[in-house]
C-alpha cells in the first residue's frame, strides 16, 4: 500500500514535471524551426538547424544588448526598492500600533481589487506633469512599493517575527530603524526570497506600461523591442520566437543561482512557523 501510493506520487510529480518543462522546450525546438516548419503539421518535436540564424536576424533587427541591460536596470532598481518600502510598511503593520491603521490596511487591500488597466491613464498624466515621460524614472518610480508585497510582508512578519524579540530590542535601546534591519529583516529574508523573485519577474516581463511611457528607441525594454518584430500584415514567428527565447534565458540562469538559497530560505521560513 505504501509503495503504490509511492508509485502516484512520483507519477504525479513527474506529469506536473512535464506539464511545466514542456513551454520552455516547445519554445526551444521552434526557435531553431523556420515560420513555415513551425506552421507544419504534424508538429516538428525536435530541434531544427535554423537557430543560430533566427538569433542572428533578432540582433540585426533590434539592438538586443542595449534592450536586455535596460530591462536589467529596470527590473533590478524595482526589486531593490519594492523589498525595501515594502518590507518596511508591511513589518511596520505588522508590529506596530498607530491611528488609522485597520482602515489603511483596508484602503491598501481594496486597491488591489482594482485593474491595474484603470490606472494607465491617470499614471500617464502623473507623469507627464512630472516630466518624466520616456525616462526610467517613470518606469521604477511609480511601482517602487505594491500593495500585494506590503500584505505579503505584513501577513508573514505578523506570525514569524516574535513581539518578545522587538520589546528585547527596545530595551536595548534599539529605535525603530536598527529593529527593523538588525532584527526584523533576517527573519523576513524567506518572503523577502519570494517577493524579490516575484517583482524582478513581473518587471522583466511588464510590456504595456514601458509600451506606453517609453518615447526613446534606445530606452526600450526587451519586451517592448520583441514586440516591434511583429509585422503589420505578416510575422515571422521564428524570430518572434527566437527573441523570446532569449529573453527567456536570463530569468533561467537567475533561477539556477538563486535557487538553493530560494528553497533554503523557504524552508527556514516553514521550520520557524
Amino acid at each position: 500500500m505504501i509503495r503504490s501510493k509511492n508509485v502516484l506520487l512520483y507519477a504525479g510529480l513527474i506529469a506536473g514535471l512535464i506539464v511545466s518543462v514542456f513551454p520552455f522546450y516547445w519554445l526551444a525546438v521552434m526557435a531553431t524551426r523556420t515560420t513555415p516548419e513551425i506552421y507544419s503539421f504534424p508538429p516538428k518535436l525536435w530541434f531544427g538547424t535554423h537557430l543560430f540564424d533566427n538569433i542572428s536576424r533578432v540582433f540585426e533587427s533590434i539592438n538586443f544588448f542595449r534592450t536586455l541591460l535596460n530591462t536589467l536596470f529596470v527590473a533590478t532598481a524595482s526589486t531593490i526598492l519594492v523589498l525595501f518600502f515594502d518590507s518596511l510598511a508591511g513589518y511596520t503593520f505588522a508590529k506596530f500600533t498607530f491611528p488609522g491603521k485597520k482602515w489603511l490596511f483596508v484602503l491598501l487591500l481594496a486597491t488591489m481589487m482594482a485593474p491595474a488597466q484603470l490606472s494607465l491613464v491617470p499614471s500617464f498624466v502623473i507623469m507627464a506633469k512630472f516630466g518624466w515621460v520616456g525616462s526610467f524614472k517613470a518606469l521604477i518610480i511609480p511601482g517602487m512599493a505594491n500593495a500585494f508585497g506590503i500584505f505579503w510582508i505584513r501577513q508573514y512578519a505578523e506570525d514569524s517575527v516574535p513581539s518578545e524579540l522587538l520589546d528585547a530590542g527596545k530595551i536595548d535601546g534599539c529605535g525603530f530603524f536598527r529593529l527593523y534591519w538588525n532584527i526584523s529583516l533576517p527573519i523576513l529574508r524567506p518572503a523577502l526570497s519570494f517577493l524579490g523573485a516575484f517583482t524582478f519577474i513581473g518587471a522583466w516581463n511588464d510590456y504595456l506600461w514601458p509600451l506606453i511611457i517609453l518615447t526613446d528607441e534606445r530606452k526600450f525594454t526587451l519586451q517592448v523591442a520583441l514586440a516591434s518584430l511583429n509585422g503589420i500584415y505578416t510575422t515571422d514567428y521564428s524570430l518572434v520566437i527566437a527573441g523570446t527565447l532569449l529573453a527567456v534565458i536570463p530569468l533561467i540562469i537567475m533561477f539556477l543561482f538563486i535557487s538553493k538559497q530560494f528553497i533554503s530560505d523557504i524552508a527556514a521560513g516553514a521550520i520557524k512557523s
